[in-house]
């Protein structure tokens, strides 16, 4: 007996590593996959300037990057934020700020920008976390327009409507130096950005914060009957998101040279929002997978002209009614309770 049950275990395990090292070879080779993305070199807009690795960094890559920022927020613990882009603004008002005004270079401005957002993030996260569904949608997106209308009205700090030119690119890295003509550099970058992420969300999803999450997410009265703490989770969650859109705004700052209000506006909030939902809310892979669809999309008919966002609006209307729970819908964990209600029969 005790030696069937040893060879059962034996034999779990061993089933168990070799999944684990196919999945760790899975996850490589798409790493390695995405990093070679900028030597395709495909024009995709039809235009001399217009690259492969331009339209992947600016908009797509960023687009990822804050899609999984928010998806902290709305896909982990189910909280309505329309308020997203005032992160995004803070991060790259810090560096163009610090960056025009002292000299500061990227990597020097990138903490401050986190630390801003978050505390950004906490500050509004305390006396307005307690409201719920459409209440919070509507504080958060009267935040965001609050820090444009700052930043637009701020002429001495922000230069108000005419912005702030000349932001400093990134230093060398390893002796590359960053190139607007050859971007793969700034992709790069924001793959490493959009990999630290991934890793920070999956690391927090399997510990206390993520199970917090997920309750709170299914629902909140039963969650603090259960004794989960949920004003302080959902901060969490809201701040680390912040800290997520803090950094993309740091970055593209620095990609652009050039930061405006008019940058900044609720539509900004509401695209990225739409990332999140398209791909599948809380699923990591459906929100890539939906950033870099209506990152990309949006460029891809740029040629004729106005009508792409009435295709652009057709897509989404078309998908969200054959699959209203996103191209990839997170997992649902039922299987426990099938077997429960069936008596053991799946």
């Amino acid at each position: 007996m005790n030696m069937n049950f040893n060879l059962r275990d034996w034999g779990a395990d061993k089933w168990e590593r070799s999944n684990r090292i196919q999945r760790v070879g899975l996850v490589l080779a798409f790493i390695a996959a995405a990093a070679c993305l900028p030597f395709l070199g495909i024009s995709i807009l039809d235009t001399p300037n217009a690259s492969y690795t331009a339209v992947l960094v600016h908009p797509v890559a960023m687009f990822v990057l804050m899609a999984l920022g928010l998806n902290i927020v709305v896909g982990k613990s189910g909280m309505l934020d329309l308020g997203y882009v005032a992160f995004f603004a803070l991060g790259a008002y810090a560096m163009g700020i610090l960056g025009v005004r002292y000299g500061w270079n990227t990597w020097e401005v990138m903490p401050i920008g986190i630390l801003l957002a978050m505390f950004a993030g906490l500050l509004l996260g305390f006396p307005t976390l307690r409201l719920r569904g459409d209440y919070l949608a509507i504080v958060t997106m009267g935040f965001g327009e609050i820090i444009r209308i700052v930043a637009l009205n701020w002429g001495s700090l922000t230069n108000g409507p005419n912005g702030i030119a000349g932001v400093p690119m990134p230093p060398a890295i390893f002796g590359q130096e960053f190139d607007l003509v050859d971007q793969k550099l700034f992709y790069w970058v924001v793959l490493v950005m959009i990999l630290l992420t991934i890793w920070m969300i999956r690391r927090l999803t399997v510990r206390r914060p993520g199970r917090a999450w997920e309750a709170i997410r299914q629902d909140e009265d039963a969650a603090e009957l259960m004794g989960v703490r949920a004003l302080r989770y959902k901060i969490w969650s809201f701040t680390l998101g912040a800290s997520v859109g803090g950094a993309a705004g740091v970055l593209f700052a620095s990609k652009n040279l050039f930061i405006s209000p008019e940058q900044f506006k609720l539509n900004v909030s509401v695209l990225i929002l739409a990332c999140v939902v398209f791909g599948g809310i809380g699923n990591i892979w459906g929100v890539i997978l939906g950033a870099a669809i209506l990152g990309y999309l949006p460029d891809r008919i740029r040629f004729i002209s106005d009508e792409r966002m009435l295709v652009f609006g057709l897509v989404l209307v078309l998908v969200m009614n054959f699959r209203p729970d996103g191209l990839l819908p997170r997992k649902k964990r039922e299987k426990a309770l099938v077997k429960k209600v069936t008596g053991g029969e799946a």
